[in-house]
């Protein structure tokens, strides 16, 4: 097993044990791609949304929030170009029965080719140190010339046949590449279909065309359905945006990985309403927002990068992702997208009512274009536990004591804040002192009592699920109200009055630290 399986593998084992996620159903074997968030899961995706809303709503005059409804009037999805395009191509392997997506097969392949010419620039570098020139060594070695001038000719190949919806070019494509199954290693596919993503049920218990709705897939429809009534009402002046955090649901032929890819997910987007024209502007200004973000919760700005999308979506006319380095590679983690004027147009035109914007500046109508910010939720929760979980070597211990397994998440998102320990759990003096620290504390943020086991198996427990700050109470406490406060990450230990530790962990998991 590779370093990066063994790091995911520890990674989901973690997440069910500590209680941030569970199989959904598992007493009945599960359902695939399903997910519970456990009580440490809720609260850390809680702080996480609440990150997101400030950043957005809080932090912006110009941006309002939105809670619209899942179900939607079904011409929403005929408008908006669900119904004929909301397809991925699909493609089974015959002999290992396994369901692909026949795009991500051909895109896994031109990584792969990505790879090898970056293992060629990265040999360069040691070979030539300080002074090897990248862009000059890209253009002129034969080898990593040769690596792309096949990416370039593959591309271009596999970008006009997802753009005509041209099936037999890109099962084409597949056996012309010699794609394999990833598990099996087998070529016998079928032929690629489309396949439709969309969720359907029924309005009331007639069954038929009239009373078909769908589960939504994404929850920006919402926002663009309610452009007007949002307009008027908080009498905002274009250029605003419009946030929305909301479940959104795809039927995925591929559903794995964990939490990225599920069938139930939730999404943080918010729709930037502009002038025609402008979107370019803001299209930059809102990529170097969003990286700013994700920067400013720790992120090392190295596992975080921008990659422009090489097939634009029907509606776009600019897309780009934040991708993140996951332990399975670089995926996509939110999304840019200058969508045009396309979905306000098309809703304009097939319900018959203007979704038009008086510019009083300019004296004139015009369809507002959009640029989207997009972020997983699920996507987001997975990136900070996969870079927060670590296992580390302690200073001066021994046997069971000398690793430890800490997350270090960013305080302000920490599910828990605090932890308090009675030294002992049998002295009432101590229990009940504790308690009374524990409930003077628990006005300001989340805390957590335990006086289960010795301290040191207390600190590991809360190192595990990425509480900042512990602190103990023990008989000098009775003398003098002074406690002992733990900071996770570096371990160091200070002594306090009573009085101090609410202002200590406010200071530094409070979330506006995160805006400054």
């Amino acid at each position: 097993m590779s370093q990066q399986a063994d790091q995911f593998k520890k990674l989901v084992s973690h997440c069910k044990e500590y209680g941030f996620i569970f199989p959904s159903s598992e007493i009945y074997d599960g359902l695939s791609a399903v997910y519970d968030y456990g009580p440490y899961g809720a609260e850390l995706k809680n702080n996480i949304k609440s990150y997101w809303w400030k950043a957005m709503v809080q932090m912006h005059e110009n941006i309002v929030g939105l809670d619209a409804a899942i179900f939607m009037h079904p011409l929403t999805w005929k408008a908006s170009g669900h119904v004929d395009a909301f397809n991925d191509p699909l493609i089974d392997n015959k002999d290992s029965k396994k369901r692909y997506r026949a795009d991500q097969l051909i895109e896994g392949h031109l990584d792969k080719i990505e790879e090898k010419m970056n293992k060629e620039v990265e040999k360069a570098l040691k070979r030539f140190g300080d002074s090897f020139d990248e862009a000059m060594y890209r253009q002129t070695n034969p080898r990593v010339l040769e690596y792309q001038q096949q990416y370039d000719a593959i591309l271009e190949r596999f970008t006009k046949a997802t753009a005509a919806g041209d099936m037999a070019e890109l099962k084409a494509i597949i056996d012309d590449l010699e794609i394999a199954d990833p598990d099996t290693g087998s070529r016998n596919w079928t032929e690629v279909r489309q396949f439709n993503l969309m969720f359907s049920t029924q309005l009331g218990n007639i069954a038929g065309e009239d009373g078909k709705l769908y589960l939504r897939p994404e929850t920006a429809q919402g926002i663009f359905v309610n452009f007007l009534n949002v307009h008027k009402t908080t009498r905002q002046k274009v250029p605003f945006g419009i946030a929305q955090i909301g479940k959104a649901f795809r039927n995925e032929i591929v559903a794995r990985q964990f939490i990225f890819r599920m069938r139930e997910f939730e999404q943080m987007e918010m729709q930037f309403f502009l002038r025609p024209g402008e979107e370019m502007k803001w299209y930059a200004y809102w990529k170097e927002a969003r990286m700013k973000w994700h920067l400013a919760l720790g992120t090392p700005a190295e596992k975080l990068r921008f990659k422009d999308h090489d097939n634009l979506a029907h509606y776009a006319n600019a897309a780009v992702d934040i991708q993140f380095d996951f332990p399975f590679g670089f995926k996509e983690l939110e999304g840019i997208h200058s969508r045009t004027d396309f979905d306000l147009s098309s809703h304009q035109e097939l319900s018959g009512k203007k979704m038009q914007y008086f510019d009083s500046e300019l004296n004139e109508n015009y369809v507002p274009y959009v640029v989207e910010t997009s972020v997983g939720c699920d996507r987001m929760f997975l990136a900070l536990m996969s870079q927060a979980l670590q296992e580390e070597s302690v200073p001066d211990a021994k046997g069971e004591d000398a690793t430890r397994t800490v997350l270090r998440l960013h305080p302000a998102l920490a599910p828990v804040k605090c932890a308090v320990l009675p030294l002992l759990k049998n002295k009432e003096e101590l229990t009940g002192k504790a308690r009374e620290v524990f409930d003077s504390l628990k006005h300001s943020f989340l805390c957590q009592y335990d006086e289960k086991d010795a301290i040191g198996r207390r600190y590991r427990r809360q190192d595990a699920i990425g509480t900042p700050f512990c602190v103990t109470i023990d008989f000098d406490t009775l003398q003098d109200d002074t406690v002992t406060i733990r900071e996770r990450d570096s371990m160091q230990q200070e002594r306090v009055h009573i009085s101090k530790v609410e202002a200590i962990v406010r200071e530094r998991t409070d979330m506006s630290v995160l805006f400054r």
